[in-house]
């Protein structure tokens, strides 16, 4: 009826008022480090999360927490998690622009990614609720060792790769220098032994033809010794 006759309700066009200290355009931005790696044996790991805001409400915004791991999603510290003896405590320095989330007694199942959410409630703004890219937290089985002690195995291993090479290169110095002396030794010992034998040919020749000579001149001596015998007893009366 009221389109009919052309007459408007005139508290349709009346819009909600914002609530108190809220701003028209409240734009949140936040900020969490991709990664964090620890070892299994550290006793708890702190998450960091920064934030900035545009244009937002002057009341401090809520902080939220989330955990994305091998389970189901799950909605951390609802209660706020501020005693140091849960599993997660929340710390917040808004003024800074600045929370955390540590976790404590740090265990394997542990890994997960922790995303951190920055809210202002007063605020209608889709932008007024952010959350950041999420923290993956890799808890590993290995001590990790520090970066004083990742230098200095570092420059042990390049010592002792100079070292191994070092060696290898003596070593291979020493062979061939060895197998050159080995060398030089057997020729020098073969051209001793064609010497020696060389020399005993030698000395067997000349014992043949001595022993020839002395063959050849028997018979001869024994003729002559004959023919003279033969002569004497024909001239004897």
């Amino acid at each position: 009826k009221q389109r009919q006759s052309g007459v408007r309700n005139p508290l349709s066009t009346v819009h909600p008022l914002p609530p108190t200290g809220a701003a028209g355009d409240c734009t949140v931005s936040v900020s969490q480090p991709s990664q964090l790696t620890v070892d299994y044996t550290q006793e708890a790991v702190t998450l960091q999360c920064s934030f900035s805001t545009a244009g937002c409400p002057s009341e401090p915004p809520t902080s939220l927490w989330f955990r994305y791991g091998a389970q189901q999603p799950e909605n951390l510290c609802s209660d706020g998690c501020r005693s140091e003896a849960d599993k997660f405590v929340v710390r917040e320095a808004l003024a800074q622009n600045q929370v955390s989330l540590t976790v404590n007694r740090v265990a394997f199942n542990d890994s997960a990614i922790y995303i951190c959410g920055i809210a202002f409630p007063s605020s209608r703004e889709p932008r007024a609720k952010r959350t950041g890219g999420g923290t993956t937290l890799v808890v590993r089985e290995v001590k990790l060792l520090s970066k004083e002690l990742q230098s200095l195995l570092t420059a042990l291993l390049t010592l002792l790769s100079i070292y191994v090479t070092g060696v290898l290169v003596i070593f291979i110095v020493l062979s061939k220098s060895k197998s050159d002396t080995l060398r030089n030794k057997e020729t020098e010992d073969s051209q001793k032994k064609k010497s020696a034998r060389r020399i005993f040919q030698e000395i067997a020749q000349e014992l043949y033809n001595k022993r020839h000579v002395e063959t050849s001149q028997q018979p001869e001596k024994d003729n002559t010794y004959e023919n003279r015998r033969a002569l004497s007893n024909y001239e004897r009366p």
